[in-house]
């Protein structure tokens, strides 16, 4: 006897073949739709994760944004820095521990006018924390410099720093540092880009 496709030596009947071939689509288009569903589902999903990550990561920069300057002048202030304000501390830390600055440098460095940084230095050597004296080889050139008490605040300024970056990395991975070191850069460039060249008065 003929053997068929199906192995058995009988043939099937046009309506057996049509059915059990109409059965072979139905779960051929039901498997193509429940994967078309679960891709749609994972989509879905990966979706939702991304939005929720971009409302938490909103949230934390707005509150990070809203709340550093204040934290870092209390956490200061614990530390026996009383009366500075944050303003005249990073300029003291622009103006660092050695033999001083050119004060162009320095407003170069904090992205303020020559004004502004006279007026905060004018108020840092009334309380004791920072020198303005000529240059030697050039008398128009006056240079900014820190006395024992500026470079003691400077001191206590950096540990704060330490401490903070020391409490931020201490459950990374190293590739977890790569990505948080890229995801700071792109904001600090697009800070930079956008509003780099603005002036604080």
């Amino acid at each position: 006897m003929e053997k068929n496709d199906f192995g058995n030596g009988k043939f099937p009947s046009d309506e057996s073949y049509l059915k059990k071939e109409n059965i072979n689509i139905h779960c051929e288009t039901r498997r193509k739709t429940e994967y078309q569903r679960d891709d749609a589902a994972c989509k879905n999903t990966r979706e939702d994760s991304y939005q929720s990550s971009r409302r938490i990561i909103n949230e934390i920069v707005v509150d990070l944004f809203k709340n550093i300057l204040n934290i870092e002048e209390r956490a200061l202030q614990v530390r026996g820095i009383k009366d500075l304000t944050m303003t005249e501390m990073h300029a003291i830390e622009a103006i660092g521990i050695g033999k001083g600055r050119k004060m162009s440098e320095v407003a170069a460095n904090l992205n303020v006018t020559m004004g502004t940084l006279t007026a905060t230095l004018i108020k840092l050597e009334k309380k004791g924390y920072a020198t303005r004296t000529k240059d030697v080889k050039d008398k128009r050139i006056v240079i900014a410099g820190l006395t024992k008490r500026g470079e003691l605040a400077n001191k206590i300024h950096t540990n704060f720093h330490d401490e903070m970056i020391d409490h931020l990395m201490i459950d990374l991975r190293p590739d977890e540092d790569k990505a948080l070191i890229r995801a700071l850069k792109n904001i600090n460039d697009f800070f930079l880009k956008e509003y780099g060249g603005i002036y604080v008065n």
